[in-house]
């Protein structure tokens, strides 16, 4: 099993934002040879920001690494973006592989 996980640092003010667009958004996920399944994870609220953080679930490292390449990823990708201002940096990505 392989976990890829993307913290995001958002603006108080577009908390409500950032969620619709996950919300409303198609991720194309269940198309793809590999993927098991998905979460969107809400952290600690700070006054510089709130932490969230997009955690998928694969069968393996290679079949995350093909997704990152396929078309789905890209027509996940094209959709809608956040109001400027909503995040604070670019994501961080984070992958594990499960060894228990």
């Amino acid at each position: 099993m392989f976990i890829a996980m993307n913290r995001f640092r958002i603006a108080p003010d577009h908390q409500e934002d950032f969620e619709r667009i996950w919300r409303e958004r198609e991720t194309f996920l269940d198309e793809v040879p590999g993927f098991r399944e998905f979460h969107l994870l809400k952290g600690p609220l700070t006054e510089e920001c709130r932490l969230y953080a997009s955690h998928s679930v694969w069968e393996s490292r290679e079949a995350f690494e093909a997704w990152t390449q396929s078309e789905a990823f890209s027509k996940a990708h094209r959709q809608t973006s956040a109001p400027k201002g909503t995040y604070l940096g670019h994501p961080e990505l984070e992958t594990f592989e499960a060894i228990l």
